[in-house]
């Protein structure tokens, strides 16, 4: 086991920063229209951490008291050779330094590697999916096939992983169809997260145009259901309700109506080794410069200590008007969700 930091990873507001989320990769197999745009630049291979720097940063978080830990991207398992990283992280979960490790995805790769997740000790993951109509997926996504996403959830279940469905609620997009996306979640026994969009990086539509409050989404699900607060929570920044119909949960993420950072336990790391202290915020610390520089990883603690003195209470994210400039330029698929 590793041995614990006696001093764990408090924030200026007391919180303990028990979860670390990698984006693994900048890169996806797909372009959907509200998270980047169709003709991306992507990052040069050498400002890429390797896998072996990301499993370096990674345990130095775990000494410092992280116990759970999700890869994403971009799309992570589009990511060469990311099964060898998978297979590392995995032993520290079974040797009792992490609680979990998770990973978000599209659902495009499941099909070929959801079996040897389940056996790297990978138990939940999350599976990106907007809608259930063809051609429709093909819009958002632009690059993606719904079948191909069908078959991986298909796979993980299978293979005996518990999944949740994250859904962008999208105006005039998926508005109408977010009732069947959540029957046909829960009668495969997956939760489901709305999301509402969020104003990171220039795309080529106006994101103001399908910005839909789930403040709204939820009237009109009460309309059909009931729906139960519930003191249920993952890691993440969902709250939750059961439907008394389905039984199933549904959450809500909701970044421009409803903050959700008070008890924020979490930091994102870039592939580049860019930590982000909050998802809303431009404020970041290179750790790439001391990962490379200092092997014993002495520069490393310091540069993560520091930094998380540095975080801040919360966000403030808002979409004001149509064609206002994105609340931050990076794109989500550079930070991870």
């Amino acid at each position: 086991m590793i041995p614990q930091a006696s001093t764990p990873l408090i924030d200026p507001f007391g919180r303990a920063i028990t979860y670390l989320r990698v984006s693994v990769t900048d890169r996806c197999d797909f372009r959907c229209m509200y998270c980047m745009s169709e003709n991306m630049t992507f990052l040069p291979k050498k400002e890429v951490l390797s896998l072996e720097e990301l499993e370096r940063l990674c345990v130095a978080f775990i000494r410092k008291g992280v116990r759970r830990l999700r890869l994403t991207g971009g799309e992570p398992l589009t990511r060469r050779n990311i099964m060898e990283l998978i297979r590392s992280l995995g032993a520290y979960l079974k040797a009792g330094d992490l609680d979990e490790l998770t990973l978000t995805t599209n659902g495009s790769q499941l099909s070929k590697h959801a079996e040897e997740l389940y056996q790297c000790g990978v138990r939940r993951i999350n599976v990106s999916l907007d809608t259930l109509d063809a051609e429709r997926f093909t819009a958002i996504t632009r690059w993606g096939r719904l079948e191909q996403v069908l078959e991986g959830i298909d796979a993980a279940l299978d293979a005996g992983l518990k999944l949740k469905i994250n859904t962008v609620a999208l105006k005039t997009l998926n508005e109408e169809e977010i009732p069947s996306l959540i029957s046909w979640a829960h009668e495969r026994g997956m939760d489901i997260s709305l999301i509402e969009t969020m104003p990171l990086g220039e795309v080529e539509e106006d994101r103001i145009e399908y910005y839909l409050p789930l403040s709204l989404v939820r009237k009109q699900l009460q309309q059909r259901w009931h729906l139960e607060d519930i003191a249920y929570k993952t890691s993440g920044p969902a709250r939750y309700v059961r439907v008394s119909e389905t039984g199933g949960r549904i959450g809500f993420i909701t970044p421009l109506s409803h903050n959700f950072c008070a008890d924020c336990n979490r930091v994102r790391v870039t592939c580049t080794g860019k930590l982000f202290l909050c998802l809303g915020q431009e404020d970041f610390a290179d750790l790439r410069a001391p990962l490379r520089e200092d092997l014993s990883g002495r520069l490393l603690d310091e540069a993560i200590v520091e930094a998380i003195t540095r975080k801040p209470k919360g966000h403030d994210f808002v979409i004001e008007h149509a064609g206002a400039a994105p609340a931050l330029a990076r794109h989500m698929s550079m930070t991870g969700g």
